[in-house]
């Protein structure tokens, strides 16, 4: 009996919410650590998107980063907290894209908790540098792919669907409600 493309779809679909949904946000972010950070403008309907490096992930999925509170995402996420992120592995073809809202802050004492050696580069007056600001990202839902099994096995069942015209089950994607 020959599958239907619906229904090979569906068996490649994992929805995810609460504990689990937390579980593989942190899974791919602890892996990965960088992201594109988008904010919504909204008084253009322009999105503004930029590398960031996540440097703390709670328990329940909130995301912290430092910023400059002058920068022009800090100006943006201001005029609207919307962002997305949007993280990649390509060593294990796996992607991670998230919406929530972000909120900032000049918190010392979580600033003093989040700073590394790598954040002087941006503050060089160390960690009680004015300028250092606290982006909290708190993700709402987002969308998940992840291949299970590596860039190289992913591509081989792909080549041979391809060969042989039956679809290969190469990984699994979902949604996540956080």
């Amino acid at each position: 009996m020959e599958t239907s493309t619906k229904e090979t779809k569906q068996r490649n679909v994992e929805n995810l919410s609460g504990k689990a949904a937390v579980s593989k946000i942190r899974e791919m972010v602890d892996s990965s650590g960088l992201c594109f950070f988008q904010t919504e403008v909204s008084f253009d309907e322009n999105q503004s998107a930029r590398p960031m490096s996540v440097q703390k992930s709670d328990e329940d999925g909130t995301l912290w980063f430092l910023s400059s509170i002058d920068s022009a995402k800090n100006v943006e996420i201001s005029n609207n907290p919307k962002a997305r992120l949007f993280f990649q592995k390509p060593s294990s073809m796996e992607f991670l894209e998230l919406r929530g809202k972000a909120k900032i802050s000049q918190d010392k004492k979580m600033i003093h908790e989040l700073w590394d050696g790598i954040a002087k580069n941006w503050f060089p007056k160390g960690k009680d540098d004015p300028r250092i600001s606290i982006i909290q990202f708190s993700p709402e839902a987002g969308h998940y792919w992840d291949t299970k099994h590596g860039a190289g096995l992913a591509g081989a069942k792909m080549l041979f669907g391809l060969v042989t015209g039956k679809p290969m089950k190469v990984g699994v994607e979902g949604e996540l409600d956080v």
